[in-house]
């Protein structure tokens, strides 16, 4: 079984971050269930530069490599802490820097963390159509994890532990069909 390139997108604004953790917990578990090479990024580390790019053409070398692993990745892991109702404003800049077929197929597992259940909705009316939007294979299970459902920023709860699993079997199953191109081509 040829190995796959998945990329982990953290769209927080702060440190320490659940959101990131999350990310870190959903990249990991599809990492025991298929083989990837994978790397996580935290928009936290982008700040200004993220903010004041507005054609991907002219991005800074950090922001540019960022964008190409989001568009060259056979799979995404991406998670936005929400505010006020959706996911951070640069998380969405950050989208909106990607080319419109740049994520056509590519499996993507969606996920939010908010301080309480009644923000658990975004995952399916914000995150959903943002990444229908691009036609990517949006895996099924979405994740949202409460502030609750967290012990030192890592997911501890055993609802949440289990929507981490049920999402990262769904992302195995659709990486075995996809087989790996992307990180094929970037070895050679």
């Amino acid at each position: 079984m040829s190995r796959s390139y998945l990329v982990g997108l953290a769209g927080n604004t702060q440190r320490p971050s659940r959101t990131l953790g999350l990310v870190e917990a959903l990249v990991a578990e599809i990492g025991l269930r298929h083989p990837v090479d994978s790397e996580v990024h935290d928009l936290v580390d982008l700040g200004a530069d993220l903010g004041a790019t507005l054609d991907p053409r002219f991005a800074p070398p950090r922001l540019a490599g960022i964008l190409d692993a989001i568009e060259t990745a056979d799979a995404l892991v991406v998670a936005s802490p929400v505010y006020k109702g959706a996911y951070t404003g640069l998380f969405k800049h950050l989208f909106d820097l990607i080319d419109p077929k740049g994520l056509a197929g590519k499996p993507v597992v969606i996920a939010a963390t908010g301080g309480s259940e009644r923000h658990s909705l975004v995952v399916d009316h914000a995150l959903r159509p943002l990444f229908g939007f691009f036609g990517a294979a949006i895996v099924p299970t979405g994740v949202y994890g409460t502030e609750k459902e967290f012990l030192d920023y890592r997911p501890s709860h055993s609802a949440l532990v289990a929507r981490i699993g049920q999402a990262a079997d769904e992302t195995a199953r659709l990486l075995r069909v996809h087989a790996g191109p992307a990180a094929l081509a970037r070895r050679a």
